[in-house]
């Protein structure tokens, strides 16, 4: 028996507009709908940011609070040998309003001090950073250098800044080159050795792709041996920079000068101790100012790597 053969080109022909007028009707009776990500408000952002501030600001406030309660309560009774806090501002209230007077020599405001002090520190850490990082990248990427100087840099290192004072005075016969030295000698060792750590830690990856594109010495320390070993790097330069303004403070006591070392020194023997307090209230913001200054670059040029 043979079946009948069934004609599909002609089905097919039938179907198609059919199919077609369908698909248009329902096109136009039922509009696209493009969905959209719902945004969040603008007010729940701005209470978001506002609730991560108060987590941040909130506990160190209330510490500070309830020390400062603490050292009131504790030196206003008698016999107390430091000043509260109600009278420290009382004493060094016109420091504080006006820390930008000049009467000429040394009676400066706090600005003049703090500003001088910085300038020395700027000039003396620069350098140590230029100085260690070049020193550092040697002994990591020579043996024969690590061999050599590693022992002369522990052994250094150790010697406590205010040590090498002396000898700076003697050899450069004026006081601001030898703060200068005085800071440059103090910062550059952790920088030498977080950078000599951090090119030895160089992934041998890094290395094997630079010596296939046949990079030349230069290339290869722009573009494989820093971005590498920029968290070590950062990482000495945060504690140098705190090692800075440590020594700073310290040298200007002893050379002399407009300086807030100097102006520490000068309130301990006019028996100012407020002044003295207030003082040191500014070395230590000034000091976290330039630790966060150095953490937050840290954080750009290395993209989030280094600690912070």
């Amino acid at each position: 028996m043979i079946m009948p053969a069934i004609k599909t080109e002609s089905a097919t022909a039938v179907v198609a507009p059919a199919v077609a007028a369908v698909a248009a009707v329902a096109a136009v009776a039922t509009p696209v709908v493009t969905m959209t990500p719902k945004r969040p408000p603008r007010a729940d952002k701005y209470i978001k940011l506002a609730k991560d501030t108060a987590v941040r600001v909130v506990p160190p406030l209330i510490v500070i609070a309830l020390l400062m309660l603490f050292w009131e309560l504790v030196c206003r009774r008698a016999g107390s040998t430091l000043p509260p806090p109600s009278r420290v501002f009382k004493d060094t209230r016109e420091l504080i309003f006006d820390p930008f007077f000049d009467r000429g020599g040394i009676d400066k405001g706090l600005f003049w001090h703090l500003s001088a002090s910085l300038q020395r520190v700027a000039l003396g850490y620069s350098l140590a950073a230029i100085a260690g990082i070049a020193l550092g990248t040697l002994v990591g990427q020579s043996v024969w250098a690590m061999r050599g100087l590693d022992p002369l840099f522990q052994v250094l290192r150790t010697i406590p800044p205010l040590a090498w004072l002396p000898l700076s005075l003697a050899a450069f016969r004026d006081g601001q080159p030898s703060a200068i030295f005085v800071i440059f000698i103090t910062s550059v060792w952790p920088i030498i050795i977080n950078t000599a750590v951090g090119i030895r830690n160089i992934p041998q990856d890094y290395r094997n792709v630079a010596a296939v594109v046949q990079l030349n010495p230069l290339e290869f320390f722009a573009k494989i041996m820093i971005p590498a070993a920029a968290p070590y790097i950062f990482t000495g330069l945060r504690i140098g920079i705190g090692l800075s303004w440590l020594a700073i403070v310290a040298a200007e006591m002893l050379i002399g000068g407009v300086g807030i070392g100097f102006f520490i020194w000068d309130a301990w023997n006019s028996s100012h101790i407020s002044e003295i307090i207030l003082a040191l209230f500014y070395v230590g913001i000034i000091g976290f100012v330039l630790d966060r200054m150095i953490a937050g670059l840290a954080k750009i040029v290395t993209r989030g790597t280094a600690l912070n």
